[in-house]
């Protein structure tokens, strides 16, 4: 039986095929310099790389000089080995010559052709001609309006008004359009309405990627925005398909389409759908839910199959975030999973509307002689393919009597860039079938053949390998933590961790000496920052007698501790990872309530914690054998690495989580003891920390831990005579009293403390004229204002070129007034209080000193009736020499500071003491390289927010006044807490010396 419908399958093929072949077979129309560009993209990998990243771009050039010096920079650079036909005859001239103009001129034109290839119009006034001509050859349209990603409520809304009045204006048009098919009415065919329309569930909410962990809100914020569209839907009579994009908006694109249709107004509309992804390995699971939902619930429903137009996001996201790829890399594997998935499809026709999306022949073939063989009737069946593609196999399938419709994307070029580049990209790959089929000509039998049974010889996608690290001896390569998924279990564990944390609050927090905890007199309360009055703990002060205790336990304690082998202290350091995985949730509600962060970035801190602890432990292991420093025959010199002494830890509050555990297990895990004091704001975190750390295995005096207010006891730590080591994150004024005091505090025979000092910063993102705005203010508003901008990493300064000033501001001032504020316990907020009351006046003095110097573009306060709030603003009219653009504010105020070109853009973010971190969007090569070298920060990010470092892929810190130019997280930094000694011996005795 399967040997016969093979045999079907593949007699379809063959005869779609000679059909095909009546036409001239070509993959994409017949013009001339796109066909030219897709050969040469397909020959040559570099090129290719570099003409889609220019297509990418393009829409962003201004002028033609900036197309000419683009083109150069892009095309003709010296590593480039491209033909002179491919450096478009500007290798060697001014891009402000004529000639450049006019070649730039040339270029463009033939980029807006390519564009229009797959992209129908601008509108749709200017596609309806282009449509209406296809129509009359039998074939309509679903469409698209070319829009991903909004980035603002304004932009939410604009996207709804567009999608209503786009409905609007092809009811109008399509009046004159008579159906299509014998069926007579206004339907095609008599059973499909003639709009059919496609819609991203990114273009409903600006917010969705950062409220997984609230996916009640989103689903409930996108469907407020999707209501109108489908009633408007319904009033027409279109069809609404909603749109699949990327992994993470799986569940949400699912829940909203189910749960808008199981409501009254719209329960029962046949005219609805989904489009499904086959190239996912769990793509079964979900799909076999949504049938079982549209049987049970009797919801008539369309479902578009397509294979996946992400695969190089998702792929290179999975590789980046330590986890399993959850694509195919077998192309003939994700064939495989397309025709189980039409099989199911087809058999739930009594509800189920089947739209086969591909242009591969054997998919074709095999979903017809499925439909066949299931008696599925005509109007449950048809196959959609993309407008600028294949014309031939269209033609061919059309006249083969197949029901088909075209994917037209409409919009302008700049949002219609990123769909044009999957398409270049898919259509370029060496797997696609149309690339095979009609330019490199293969098989005809191999195309067709069975994908299930090739799958096994076909090789998987070349993807890079995991590295390899015998250093790290039997502990494997470190790998960062995998982001934080937020399942519908984990958001119930999360909420019932912040029950659990109020439940039993407030705890008693005594000092821990020597293995011992202690009660004080005198205590303080730690609170949450959002509602002061809820106390989470009444924290033990320490005073001057029980630093002297402390620091006496930990002496004592050095000399063992230290004489630990590394590798053994490294595994406590690895149960203390453990530990922190087994109560990620505890600590990650604690992070809530007791310093404000909200649910993403609290889970964010304890993935981090866990990468110091795999990462320092695992560098432990590679520095801890002596290294040979000379190769010189009769000489034996080595480097040995010992730790300093007693080391003195002073945490911040707005990284209590994960700073805390870094520096502590960098002091703890090279030899040194330890005596750690937790920011005065977050002593509950402290406690719950130094209690993991110490139940992995520490003896008694290595880990001490004093909390305390005020300046007095880290002035006392840092002083002290038993102290070898201080390492201090926090402001700059308190970093200079404590390097202060233990540089007059040193002792003659221990000789100067060492000092490890990470501060703040004054951080400035540069915007180029170039730069992609949409993913530029992402990452401004991210950087400027996650965690109420109370991170020493956070951008204050945006610096932006003149030419896009005006549009810069405006969107970074939509995006921000967006965010949603409120209490961060509730995961519906981004943006919560800050700190403290001192942190409260300090951010409002600098908003009204703000209003003076400055052009207040937005202030925007939340509603929450207690709590330290302050508002986000947002400043223009600043210059290098205002306060606002050199002060530490170090809360929600971002400055925009325009400059007249990337030369001043520099010149300004250089112009302060601070170098911490800094950040450029540019797509200019020649400009990226500037940065690299002249704009000075510790961390410098390209094309990137500012914010979020990775250990071990990011190695964080700054200078000047910014620290000391130690990174955390990186290859150095345990050797900040060690001595490096050399041994030299000579091994030539009496005339002889080893050879080997």
């Amino acid at each position: 039986m399967a040997t016969e419908f093979e045999s079907r399958v593949k007699s379809r093929g063959l005869e779609i095929f000679g059909q095909v072949e009546k036409g001239t077979p070509s993959l994409f129309k017949k013009d001339y310099w796109t066909g030219k560009v897709m050969d040469w993209a397909m020959k040559d990998e570099a090129f290719k790389v570099q003409m889609f990243r220019f297509v990418d771009v393009f829409p962003y050039l201004n002028s033609p000089e900036a197309v000419a010096e683009h083109i150069q920079e892009y095309f003709c650079r010296p590593e480039h080995d491209f033909p002179k036909a491919l450096q478009f005859g500007l290798k060697r001239i001014s891009p402000n010559s004529m000639a450049a103009k006019m070649a730039a001129k040339g270029l463009s034109s033939n980029i807006r052709s390519m564009g229009k290839q797959f992209i129908v119009g601008n509108t749709l006034k200017e596609a309806a001609p282009v449509m209406k001509k296809v129509r009359d050859k039998g074939v309509p349209w679903v469409m698209k309006i070319l829009k991903e990603e909004v980035k603002s409520v304004r932009e939410e809304e604009a996207f709804v008004r567009d999608q209503i009045q786009f409905f609007d204006e092809f009811a109008e048009i399509s009046k004159k359009w008579p159906a299509l098919g014998q069926g007579g009415g206004e339907l095609d065919w008599g059973d499909t309405p003639k709009c059919v329309m496609s819609v991203m569930v990114s273009s409903l909410y600006a917010q969705y990627m950062d409220k997984a962990c609230a996916f009640d809100h989103s689903v409930k914020r996108a469907k407020n925005r999707l209501r109108p569209i489908l009633r408007k839907a319904q009033e027409i009579g279109a069809c609404l398909i909603l749109d699949m994009e990327h992994l993470p908006l799986r569940e949400l694109t699912l829940a909203t389409y189910k749960s808008i249709m199981e409501e009254e107004e719209f329960a029962g509309y046949p005219h609805t759908g989904i489009v499904y992804q086959a190239y996912l390995r769990d793509a079964e699971t979900p799909l076999e839910d949504l049938l079982q939902w549209s049987g049970k619930r009797r919801q008539p429903m369309h479902i578009r199959l397509v294979k996946g137009a992400f695969w190089d996001e998702e792929v290179v996201r999975a590789h980046q975030n330590n986890v399993p790829i959850p694509v195919f890399t077998n192309k003939y594997e994700t064939d495989a999973m397309f025709e189980r998935l039409t099989r199911r499809i087809l058999e739930n026709h009594n509800l189920v509307t089947y739209k086969c999306a591909s242009h591969n022949i054997r998919s074709i073939a095999f979903a017809q002689e499925t439909a066949n063989d299931l008696g599925v009737p005509k109007d449950k069946f048809e196959i959609q393919m993309l407008y600028g593609m294949a014309e031939n196999l269209r033609t061919a399938l059309v006249r083969s009597g197949y029901r088909l419709r075209l994917y037209a994307p409409i919009g302008e070029v700049i949002p219609g860039m990123a769909y044009l580049v999957r398409r270049l990209l898919e259509n370029t790959s060496n797997e696609s079938f149309l690339r095979q089929s009609f330019k490199e000509g293969a098989d005809k039998e191999r195309l067709l053949a069975n994908p299930a049974e090739l799958s096994a010889t076909h090789a998987q996608a070349q993807l890079p390998a995991r590295e390899e690290a015998p250093e790290y001896g039997d502990k494997g390569p470190f790998l960062n933590e995998p982001p934080f998924e937020w399942t519908a279990g984990s958001r119930q564990d999360m909420a019932r961790a912040l029950e659990e944390a109020r439940s039993s609050a407030p705890r008693e927090l005594p000092l821990h000496i020597n293995g011992q905890d202690r009660s004080t007199r005198e205590t303080f309360a730690s609170v949450n920052p959002n509602n002061p009055e809820e106390v989470l703990g009444q924290a033990a002060s320490a005073g001057k007698e029980d630093a002297d205790e402390a620091l006496a336990a930990a002496r004592a304690a050095f000399p063992d501790w230290s004489r630990i082998l590394p590798g053994k202290r490294s595994e406590c350091l690895f149960r203390a990872a453990e530990g922190i995985r087994r109560r990620r949730h505890a600590l990650a509600a604690m992070d809530v309530l007791e310093i404000g962060k909200n649910w993403n970035e609290a889970q964010a801190d304890v993935n981090e914690a866990i990468d110091f602890l795999e990462y320092y432990g695992r560098e432990m292991i590679r520095l801890s054998p002596a290294r040979s420093v000379s190769g010189k025959l009769g000489e034996d010199s080595r480097l040995i690495h010992e730790p300093r002494g007693v080391a003195v830890v002073i945490a911040p509050y707005n990284m209590a989580l994960p700073i805390s555990v870094g520096t502590l297990a960098a002091a703890l895990v090279t030899g040194n003891s330890a005596v750690y004091k937790p920011a005065p704001q977050a002593p509950v975190l402290g406690f719950m920390l130094a209690g993991i750390l110490r139940e992995s295995g520490l003896p008694d005096g290595v880990l001490n831990v004093l909390s305390g207010q005020g300046e007095d006891l880290p002035e006392t730590l840092a002083g002290h005579p038993e102290t070898d080591l201080v390492a201090f994150t926090g402001g700059e004024e308190a970093g200079r009293r404590v390097l202060e005091t233990a540089a007059q505090t040193g002792l003659p025979n221990r000789g100067f403390k060492k000092t490890v000092l990470s501060l703040v910063g004054k951080n400035a993102i540069i915007m180029d004229s170039d730069a992609d705005l949409d993913a530029a203010v992402s990452g401004v508003v991210g950087s400027a204002f996650g965690y109420q901008g109370q991170k020493c990493s956070a951008c204050s300064r945006l610096i932006v070129l003149k030419d896009n000033y005006d549009k810069v501001l405006e969107k970074v001032k939509e995006a921000a007034d967006s965010l949603d504020m409120g209490p961060v316990e509730d995961p519906r907020y981004s943006f919560g209080a800050v700190i403290d009351e001192e942190a409260q006046k300090r951010v409002e003095e600098a908003v009204r000193r703000g209003r003076q110097e400055a052009e207040l573009v937005l202030e925007k306060r939340s509603g929450q009736s207690n709590g330290y709030t302050v508002p986000l603003a947002v400043f223009a009219g600043i210059g290098p020499e205002h306060r606002l653009a050199r002060e530490n504010v170090f809360g929600p105020v971002l400055s925009v500071i325009r400059v007249k070109d990337f030369d001043q853009a520099l010149e300004v973010a250089n112009s302060i003491p601070y170098a911490l971190t800094g950040g450029v969007y540019s797509r200019n090569p020649a400009n990226i390289e500037r940065a690299y070298r002249e704009f000075k920060v510790g961390n410098l990010y390209i094309n990137r927010g500012i914010t979020g470092a990775l250990v071990g892929r990011h190695p964080f810190g700054g200078f000047r006044r910014s620290g000391d130019g130690s990174k955390a997280g990186g290859p150095d930094y345990l050797k900040e807490f060690m001595v490096t000694r050399t041994i030299i011996e000579n091994t030539f005795r009496s005339g002889f010396a080893p050879l080997g």
